[in-house]
């Protein structure tokens, strides 16, 4: 039997936060103390953790942080193994302990790198895993872009993975959803993509016929696919009641990145886990110029963060709930990175400091900044 003691801790739990200890057996969460054990000092088997911060290891549903590691600069592109290991390192480093890593399989960009990643990926998080190469539970999520013409036949052959555990239902044509105003469209693609003014207008003439020859078809194949092997759903940059009646039909269970309040009020009056962007959060707004994350946690519709492109944004994306938004406090704001989104993604072992829970954990010391990572532990071992 192997055993770990977090003495001296500010133990967060899903309901308030105490200086305690927690003690660990083999891996799991045994016996929660109220106060400090007496003993003081650190060993191999107990860790004085100075009155940090100890909260559950961190669960992350929906980052592309793999995809900067896959082709960390244009036309740039990595060894795949290589890739995952570097983005396992940055995510453990965040206090992220499970990892939902998010794939694309469609891309609106004919001539970007994501087709060209996506087989390799999969396969390359699959070795990682196998080899045990990875510090961090890594869990497969696709990011299934309806508007895009073969979207059915890259995604078919990954619908049988085992790590497959979420699929989300995206559409990034222009006009609606997260680009409703056409001249953020402009701006990011054309900027993106670096075309002429001629030419994205005949882009986005291309990205609305894409849009109506093939969404509507395209997304209800992604649902049965999904209903068929019990994988979890997530709609994607919903914008109206309407969308959000749409996935509550498909039987989706989690609403990233809602852009109205209208739509994220709907979302959570709806049971569906409300999802926003720690780097909005940490910004200050979103870069698509549509609803702020803070907007929807001071109307009480923010049940969810994701660190989206930023790992370090998850953690400091709660702090920031936790110390500035009125109805939230510490243990509110920490949920919203680890027991709400476990559940929400069907892990009912994880994500809060309770008895007969997988030991994750992470050490923290608030500075008046960010929080600062001290320590991370996964099944009751130290992987950072």
């Amino acid at each position: 039997m192997t055993e770990l003691v977090l003495n001296n801790a500010r133990v967060v739990t899903a309901e308030t936060d105490f200086l305690g200890a927690v003690l660990v057996r083999d891996g799991w969460i045994a016996e929660i103390l109220d106060a400090p054990l007496e003993q003081s000092g650190s060993t191999d088997s107990r860790v004085d953790c100075h009155g940090d911060l100890l909260v559950p290891g961190l669960v992350e549903l929906h980052t592309d942080n793999l995809e900067r590691h896959l082709a960390p600069r244009p036309g740039a592109r990595w060894p795949a193994v290589a890739a995952v290991v570097a983005h396992d390192a940055q995510v453990v480093a965040s206090g992220i302990t499970t990892v939902f890593d998010a794939i694309a399989v469609g891309d609106i960009d004919q001539a970007g790198q994501r087709r060209d990643h996506l087989e390799d990926a999969v396969a390359a998080l699959d070795e990682t895993r196998d080899r045990g190469l990875t510090k961090a539970d890594h869990i497969l999520h696709l990011r299934c872009e309806v508007s895009v013409q073969d979207m059915r036949a890259l995604l078919e052959p990954l619908l049988d993975a085992p790590s497959l555990k979420l699929m989300s239902v995206m559409d990034h044509s222009p006009g609606q959803r997260q680009f409703v105003k056409l001249d953020h469209y402009r701006r990011y693609y054309q900027n993106k993509l670096n075309l002429s003014d001629a030419e994205i207008d005949r882009f986005i003439e291309g990205r609305v016929k894409d849009r109506e020859a093939y969404s509507v078809e395209n997304r209800a194949w992604v649902v049965e696919q999904a209903r068929a092997r019990a994988v979890r759903l997530a709609s994607h940059d919903d914008a109206s009641p309407d969308h959000v009646s749409e996935a509550v039909a498909d039987g989706m269970t989690i609403a990233e990145f809602p852009t109205t309040v209208a739509a994220a009020r709907a979302s959570h009056e709806n049971g569906l886990a409300v999802m926003m962007g720690g780097p909005n959060l940490v910004r200050g707004g979103s870069h698509s110029g549509n609803v702020s994350a803070r907007d929807l946690a001071e109307h009480g519709y923010l049940d969810v963060i994701s660190s989206d492109y930023a790992p370090i944004s998850l953690l400091h994306g709660a702090m920031i709930l936790a110390e500035e938004v009125a109805g939230f406090d510490l243990a509110k704001a920490i949920a919203t990175v680890t027991s709400t989104p476990a559940r929400a993604a069907g892990l009912d072992d994880r994500g809060e400091i309770a008895v007969g829970k997988r030991a994750d954990f992470v050490r923290v010391e608030h500075t008046p900044h960010h929080p600062l990572i001290r320590s991370v532990w996964r099944a009751g071992e130290r992987i950072a």
